[in-house]
């Protein structure tokens, strides 16, 4: 299975065509007792800020758990193409961070309905794993 750790200036054009196109994804945190938390997200990569970006609600179960243990995976597969995001998730309610994780999702997605219980996922990815037609150099 080809991996890579990220070098955000030379990121394999198909990983970030995968990463463009609409496709939901498995959020995967890690509860209490350390077993597995898997939930449908939308996510999106932020080339320009280095990072990956989830928006959902602040008493949600992903974010109770990353405030506990910032560990998570986040994957999305069309076919035979695959791709999982390593790394850690920091929770924040700050304005500048839900507007641009709402940007992004826009960009993917679809405009959100406004929710004043948003937060924003901002993801440090530190190792990406994928299929060899999204990571054909690795």
């Amino acid at each position: 299975m080809p991996a890579w750790t990220p070098d955000w200036s030379a990121l394999p054009a198909p990983l970030v065509d995968f990463w463009s196109e609409r496709h939901l994804c498995s959020l995967s945190t890690l509860d209490r007792d350390g077993a597995p938390h898997l939930v449908p997200v939308g996510a999106t990569v932020d080339v320009d800020q280095q990072c990956a970006w989830i928006i959902t609600r602040r008493g949600s179960q992903k974010v109770t758990n990353l405030r506990r243990d910032p560990r998570l995976a986040v994957t999305q597969v069309d076919g035979g193409r695959w791709s999982t995001l390593v790394g850690t998730g920091e929770v924040l309610s700050d304005e500048a961070s839900v507007a641009r994780a709402c940007e992004r999702y826009a960009d993917r997605y679809r405009t959100p309905e406004p929710n004043p219980e948003r937060v924003a996922v901002r993801i440090t990815v530190t190792r990406v794993l994928g299929s060899r037609l999204v990571l054909p150099e690795a």
